[in-house]
Order: structure tokens, then sequence, then C-alpha cells
């Protein structure tokens, strides 16, 4: 199949994928491709000729080359704006301060294009990556998409030195800000411009962490992240200053680890208007994620037995232990409903809340007859101690707590076909 028949069948094929396809209208470019350049008077000419070539030959549809001036002090805007006369999908924009991130912030927020797309000047991935590239952004299967010269399948040509510092740097993002793509900084990037309309006003930084924030801010909010291995050879000639960049890089990631954790940034609010809804399962009888709704339920589970324990001792002090059992299983069950609706169900937003926890409290229920008999009955039986009222309660709690699964999953949160939700 040629890169033609895969743009095709990308728009095409978009129908169900949770995104519309992304089409411009009548004669409006579908692609944006920003080049950003600072002083790049001798690469800059070659670049856009060999990347016009090779949208001409292979985009099937308007498409836009954007030249992003960096403020530039040698002859880079001059060739810029000649070549912007010579074709006419070639743009200039200039821009009076220094910054990868200023100036993609800048053009894609003006862009009218429906998918945006940036690569640096060198040109050092493969063009030929570029379809794979843009194709799941047409169709709207995913909303990101990223060249990794780290994925399995890759070619890359560079010096162990910045091999070193990739991997690392990459090693840190995932231990840091628990990042799950491979390749934060290669310079070969697209976004659908409906999501970057809604991630740009949240992003900070003007320079090269640019590309890091925008995709840490794109997972946590749940969007889909596409990855391409690319053919990608190092330039030498780079005026990239790697020191500068990793310390800025590091302050970065500082700063967005604060800002996701205080809530700066609006991470929630994000997820509900970007994030992919859960998959709606078409066969009868059969439901999505069992073993992840089990791990998650299990997480939650014991962090709400941890809750209740704690609970229970620190009212068990100053009051009998069935009104100790009551309070404790009843503030933890409406966090339990709560958490577990959102993390292991996946259910967002406040549509339904109320008619959950409603629900919830009927299964809590349930678990309070459980373990208020087990109480009860160990009474009955002997004179227990604390210990033993606590191993009692436990055991109980184990039994409500498969019980609490069984009805949340088959009941409360039971996804419904759209034609019962109708009638």
């Amino acid at each position: 199949m040629t890169e033609i028949d895969v743009m095709t069948t990308a728009i095409l094929s978009g129908a169900d994928t949770g995104r519309r396809p992304a089409i411009a209208p009548d004669g409006s470019p579908v692609l944006d491709v920003v080049i950003p350049v600072y002083n790049e008077e001798n690469d800059l000419e070659p670049c856009i000729r060999g990347l016009h070539a090779h949208l001409v030959e292979q985009f099937p549809y308007p498409f836009r080359i954007t030249v992003a001036d960096n403020a530039s002090t040698d002859g880079t805007l001059r060739v810029a704006e000649r070549l912007s006369r010579e074709f006419d999908a070639v743009e200039v924009q200039h821009l009076e301060e220094k910054g990868r991130g200023r100036a993609l912030r800048a053009v894609w927020s003006t862009s009218d294009a429906p998918v945006l797309a940036y690569m640096d000047v060198d040109l050092s991935t493969d063009l030929a990556a570029l379809g794979p590239l843009i194709a799941p952004l047409l169709s709207g299967h995913s909303d990101l998409a990223i060249g990794s010269r780290l994925a399995r399948g890759a070619r890359v040509v560079r010096g162990p030195k910045r091999e070193f510092i990739s991997r690392c740097y990459n090693l840190i993002l995932r231990g840091t800000l628990a990042a799950r793509f491979s390749d934060a900084q290669c310079g070969f990037k697209a976004i659908r411009a409906d999501v970057a309309e809604r991630l740009l006003p949240h992003i900070q930084d003007t320079g090269w962490f640019f590309d890091t924030e925008l995709l840490v801010l794109a997972q946590k909010a749940g969007l889909r992240i596409h990855e391409v291995p690319v053919d990608w050879v190092d330039d030498p000639d780079s005026s990239v200053n790697i020191l500068a960049t990793a310390t800025a890089d590091l302050k970065g990631i500082a700063r967005l680890t604060k800002a996701t954790i205080t809530g700066r940034i609006p991470i929630s609010g994000l997820r509900e208007q970007l994030g992919r809804a859960p998959i709606q399962v078409q066969a009868p009888g059969v439901a999505p994620s069992l073993v992840r709704q089990l791990v998650r339920f299990a997480a939650v589970g014991v962090a709400s037995t941890v809750a209740y324990l704690v609970l229970f001792l620190l009212l068990r002090t100053f009051t009998g232990a069935q009104a100790a059992n009551l309070v404790a299983l009843l503030v933890t069950a409406i966090g339990n409903t709560a958490l577990n609706r959102r993390l292991t169900f996946g259910i967002r937003g406040r549509e339904g809340a109320g008619l959950h926890q409603f629900q919830g409290l009927i299964v809590f229920g349930l678990g309070l007859a459980l373990t208020s008999g087990a109480l009860a009955l160990l009474h009955t039986i002997t004179a227990p101690g604390l210990a033993l009222e606590i191993t009692a309660l436990v055991l109980a709690n184990l039994a409500a707590t498969v019980l609490r699964f069984l009805l949340l999953r088959g009941w409360v949160f039971r996804r419904r076909p759209a034609t019962e939700m109708e009638n």
C-alpha cells in the first residue's frame, strides 16, 4: 500500500475511533508543518525544497509549510521569504524572541489546519516516517504522534554521548513524571489542532522543554499518543547546547511536577474535556477489562480497609464496637464508591454520581450486615479482646469485599446498552 493509500484509508476509516476525521474545508490545508529556525540560512533552503517535494509527491491533500524564524541574526529570514515567494504552500512567521516552544505556540495557535506538525530543519528524521506520523491523527485514531529514536524498530546513527544523555533523560521522565512515551525530545511530532487548542494555554515553557510538557499533559489528560520508530541520523553541526538544555529540562521537570501536585494545571478538567471514554462493549454478557478492574478494585479495597481500621481504632477508644464499626464503615464506603467509580470502572463527570452513591450505600448496608453480624456472633460466643474483634472484622470485610465487587460491577456501574438507556 502506498503512502497515498494510507492517507486515504485513514480519512475514510475514522468514523468509530472516538475522534472525528481531520477534514478541512475545500482548499484549506489539512496539514501545517512548522520548521522552527534560528540562524539556519545554510540548511533552510534544502530542507524546504526536500520537504515540499516529498509532500507534493506523497501527501494527497492541501498542505502548508510554515517557517518560524526565531529572531535570526543572519540571512535566514531573507531565505525564508524568498522561498515563500517561490512556493505558494510556504509561509513565514518572524518572532522577535528565541525559543522552539515559543515558535510552535505562535504558529499552532493561529493555524487553520486540523493537523499540526513540526520537524527540525536539519531533517535528521527520514521523511518516510511523515506519513505514519500523521495518518492516525487524520483518522482520529490518535491525538498526538511522536517520532521515537528509542522505540523498537528505530534505526539511529549518533554518538555514544548523546545516546547516553537521551536515554538518561527519558529514564528521569519515567521516574519523576511517570512518562509512558519513549522519546520526548525527538524533533518530529504532530498533534490534532482541536487537542492543541486545549493544551497550549497550560504549557509554560518556551524552549526545548516544551515538547516534554506537552506530552506529559497529554498523557495525564488521557489522550492517545502514537509512537513511530524513525530512521534518524545525528547532525554533527547541531547548535544545541546540551548542558544548558539539560539544566533547563531538569528545572522544567521540577516545575511541572509541582504544578501537577498542587493542581495549578487542571488535569482532571482536561481529562474530562479530552480524555477518551472507556470502550463500550457490544457483545452481550461480556464485560470489559476484568483483570484491570480486579487490580484497581483490590488497590482501592486495601486503601479502604486501612482507612476503616484506623477510623475504627480511633472511634473504639471512646465508643462501643458496633457504633465505631458503623461510622468507620459508612465513611470509607462513600470514599470507596467514589474511587471505584472513577478508577476501577472509568466513570467520570457528575452525571449519575448521586444514584451511584445511593446504590453504593445499599451495598454498604450489606457489608454492614456482614461485619455487624460477625461482631454480634463473636460477642455471643465469647467476650473477645480487641485483637479478636479486629480479626473477625477483617475476615468479614474480605467476604463483604467480594460481594461489593460483584454488586458494583454487575449492578451499580454496569454498562447499559444505548437502547436501554434511551427507553
